[in-house]
This record gives C-alpha cells, structure tokens and sequence, in this order.
C-alpha cells in the first residue's frame, strides 16, 4: 500500500504533456467543488436510503465496496484526463456513501440522530480549521507524511488486533484515528498545493481528502455513539 501511495504521489509531479495547467484559484475551486460534491452526495444517500441499507446483505456491500473502490482508485491514479478521473472518484464515493449510509441508519434507528447532526458539525469545524492550519503551517505539514503512514499503519493493525483476540472497547483508537485524519487531511491539503495545477490533479487529489473527511467523521461517530450511549445507560 505505502508503496503504491508513493508511486501515485510521484505520477502526479509528472506534468503530462496532454494537460494544462490552471491557475491557482481555478485548481482550489476545483478541488474543493469535487470533495463538496462526494460528501453532498453521500449525505442524500444517507437520507434517500436509510433503513433500505439494513436490508441489504453484508457480503454483496462489502465485495461491492472493495471492488467499486479499486477501480475507482485505479482510474483516478492512472488517468491524466480530469473526466475518467472523476468517473473514478464517483466509484469512490457510491460504495463509501452506502457504507456510511449504513453507519448512520444504525445509529438513527436507535434514536441518536443528533448525534450523527453532532459529528457532522465537529468534523466541518475539524475540517476547516486543518486545511486553514495547512495554509498557515506549511513546513509543519510538509515533516508529517512518513509519520502519519506509520501512525495509520499502527492503527489499523490495533483495530484488526482488538477485534480479532482482544474485544475490548475501541473507544480509544477512535480518539487517535480522529487525530490521525485530522492530521491527514491538513496534509493531504498542503500535499495537493505541490502537484502541478492540473484539472487531473485536482480530481485526484480531492480523492484522498475525501477519505480523509470521511474516514474522520466515522471515527467521530464512534467517539460521540460511545459517549451518548454511557450518558443514556447513566
């Protein structure tokens, strides 16, 4: 994976010969419009689908998840031309979207709805608050990339131990995988200002902070899911 990361990341320095660049604001318009449209897009799946998701079998969403997302990544890594790159972002943002959809029936069924309201406002805030970091910090964000992949990587083999041998309560990766996409989307932000301010690069770079967004406000939900239901149990 880390290898792959880094190949996709050096691809995009490669200025193609069939792209223009744009200017600046034109790039950061673009970029932020197609990260907007993925996270609109998956709050209507979110109020369209609801319950209907629960009734959905768990294998057929998890090999339609995992396949969708390959080729979305696939194509929006390896294309230079802004439109696949983008039809390869929406293969992206459906099976995510369905997921998340998934996530917040549960939690709205049980009557905690405004804690999904909750966790959207804090991750806007989160959000907001590291890209303006980002912009203001550069050299601070430019030191984090090895750190954050080893950090990710620790994680995601803490969760895969605990749910597999430990069981206990996640509560606390949930606080650190918060801090870690926080971190990750400031870095991806200032990531995205070095590639060549190409419509492709946009795409693609909306890509990842996407991800970031969304994998932040999934740990959010935890965190606040965690907390509600002890305060209700009290």
């Amino acid at each position: 994976m880390s290898s792959f990361m880094q190949q996709r990341r050096e691809e995009r320095m490669i200025l193609s010969p069939y792209a223009e660049e744009v200017d600046v604001r034109t790039y950061n318009m673009v970029l932020g419009g197609v990260v907007l449209y993925g996270l609109v897009l998956n709050i209507i799946m979110c109020a369209v689908l609801g319950d209907r998701m629960t009734h959905v079998n768990p294998l057929f969403l998890l090999i339609g998840y995992i396949v969708c997302c390959v080729v979305g990544m696939l194509m929006s890594s390896k294309s230079d031309n802004p439109v696949i790159s983008f039809i390869g972002y929406n293969l992206i943002v459906v099976p995510v979207g369905l997921v998340v959809s998934l996530v917040v029936s549960v939690y709205i069924r049980a009557g905690a709805g405004d804690i999904v309201l909750q966790a959207i406002i804090y991750t806007a805030i989160i959000t907001g608050c590291m890209i303006g970091l980002s912009i203001a910090l550069p050299d601070f964000f430019a030191k984090l990339g090895g750190l954050l992949l080893g950090a990710l990587i620790g994680l995601v083999l803490a969760e895969l131990i605990n749910i597999f041998f430990i069981h206990a309560d996640q509560n606390y990766l949930a606080w650190i995988g918060a801090a870690i996409f926080s971190l990750y989307i400031g870095y991806d932000y200032w990531r995205a200002q070095q590639y060549p301010k190409t419509l492709d690069n946009a795409v693609d770079s909306a890509v990842d902070i996407y991800l970031d967004i969304i994998n932040l406000f999934l740990r959010i939900l935890r965190v606040l899911g965690s907390r509600g239901g002890s305060s209700r149990r009290r």
